[in-house]
Order: C-alpha cells, then structure tokens, then sequence
C-alpha cells in the first residue's frame, strides 16, 4: 500500500472538497473548432450569466449538481485524452482554476478545452489550457461586453468564434477581424445559428470577404440532431 505524503494527503482532501456545479457529462466527438471529429470528454457546468438568443444549451442555466473534482477526475475515460468544459458559463466557477490543474496533474495526456462566452476575463487561465472564446454580435443580444480586453491573454493556438445569425452579424464579425487583426491573434471560427443563417449562404459570404477565417457547421448536430449529451 503507498503511503502517502502529508502533501499528498491534503491535495487528496482538497479534490474531495473542492466542488464544481455540473449540468452534466458525457463522451462524443468535438464537434466544434480546431479539434473537431476528434473523441472527446465534456464537462459541462451549470449556470450562465448570459442569454444569447439562439443559446442552444438552456438546459445549463440552472443550478446542477456539485460534483467533486475528484469524481469528475474519475469519470474521464483513459483512453480519451481530449477534455472540453464547457458550460453554461465555466468561469462563473469559483473552483474552476483547482479543475484545470487536477486534470493537468492527473491526467498528462489530456488536452484541456475551455469554451467560455468571452465576457470574463480569461487573465488567470492556465497556458496550457486550450481557449475557445466567443465574441457576442449584436443577433445574439449580448454584444455589449467588452470581449478585447481579453485579446492579450490569447495565444496563437487559441480559438475566437463568431456565431452569425444573419448578413448584419456576419458584417460586424468582419469588422472585428480586420478592427482588431484578429487573424494574426488566434484562429478565428464562423458559424451560422442553425436555422437563421443559411450555411451556404454564411460560406459564400466568407468567400466573398476575402478573409482567411475558418467556416465550420456544428458536427454533432449534423450527426444526432438537437439531442443533448453528444
């Protein structure tokens, strides 16, 4: 039997204690962004302190579940070694930087994933976390926060998405691109709201601008439709 140092220990406890609220958790595929197709563990959290108008994932508004983070740490597949938290909104969880480095520390493999509506400030984020940052058009009725004061704590590898509802979204997107230099910030994502913005009309659009963005459709709802936990 190991016999654990007092270090250990108190980590040990911490984890137990340490809660996070959880709408729910599930394996699929990435759906979305860079990693997309690839297997993948999500951890979504509960609640979110914004209402985007095609918000596509109500059912996280509420409360949830406080689960450990030791028993989240359990529930991760060995064999996947991509991570998403995603939520509702994942920094409005006070013990969300104590998740990040349980995953970090505990499974090495694993690439971590932060999906976050960009209105918080992503300042005490970890670098080895993978940022996945909305910016808010005015379709979504939230464009109102202040989303560049996040840019510095992007890297080059991050990811900032644009959800498009229709041509006055897609317009103030390009904005943004060509406002802010976006391109040479991090990846940058459009994506149609599924049944405002037709895809093929959001992707002659991207054509027509010129810009070197990355169009994607959502996998999983080509694939399982408005199920959730896929």
């Amino acid at each position: 039997m190991k016999i654990l140092a007092l270090s250990e220990t108190r980590e040990s406890l911490s984890l137990v204690e340490s809660v996070i609220s959880i709408c729910e958790t599930y394996s699929s595929l990435q759906g979305e962004g860079m990693h997309s197709g690839l297997p993948c563990f999500f951890i979504r959290t509960a609640g979110c302190d914004l209402r985007c108008t095609w918000c596509d994932t109500v059912h996280s508004f509420g409360p949830g579940e406080k689960v450990p983070i030791n028993d989240l740490l359990a529930l991760i597949p060995e064999h996947i070694t991509l991570v998403q938290i995603t939520g509702g909104e994942p920094l409005l969880q006070r013990n969300l930087p104590a998740l990040f480095e349980a995953i970090h520390t505990n499974r090495k493999r694993s690439r971590i994933l932060l999906e976050t509506g960009g209105h918080r400030s992503l300042q005490a984020v970890p670098d080895y976390v993978h940022i996945v940052m909305d910016i808010k058009l005015r379709g979504s009725r939230e464009s109102a926060h202040d989303f560049a004061a996040n840019f510095p704590f992007l890297k080059p590898t991050d990811e900032i998405k644009f959800v498009i509802a229709d041509i006055q979204d897609f317009q103030e997107a390009c904005h943004w691109v060509r406002e802010h230099d976006l391109i040479h910030v991090c990846n940058i994502l459009f994506s149609p709201v599924a049944g405002r913005m037709p895809a093929d009309q959001l992707a002659d659009l991207i054509l027509q601008s010129e810009l070197p963005v990355r169009f994607q459709l959502q996998l999983h709802k080509i694939l399982w439709g408005e199920r959730t936990g896929v």
